[in-house]
């Protein structure tokens, strides 16, 4: 058996992420803006149904 440290994998460490959906954050929005350490940034759904992150 070959654990996941011999495959390069780091081991987990603290809680899992959390897993929030492109849905519940957008909210029917094509744009949002988040504030994040005293700065804005700007997430939107392109066309292509991307997500984009800018400052």
């Amino acid at each position: 058996m070959v654990d996941d440290l011999s495959q390069g994998a780091a081991p987990e460490a603290g809680p899992p992420e959390a897993v929030v959906s492109s849905a519940a954050l957008m909210k029917g929005q094509r744009e949002i803006v988040i504030v994040h350490a005293g700065l804005r940034y700007r997430l939107r759904i392109t066309a292509n149904d991307k997500l984009i992150l800018t400052k």
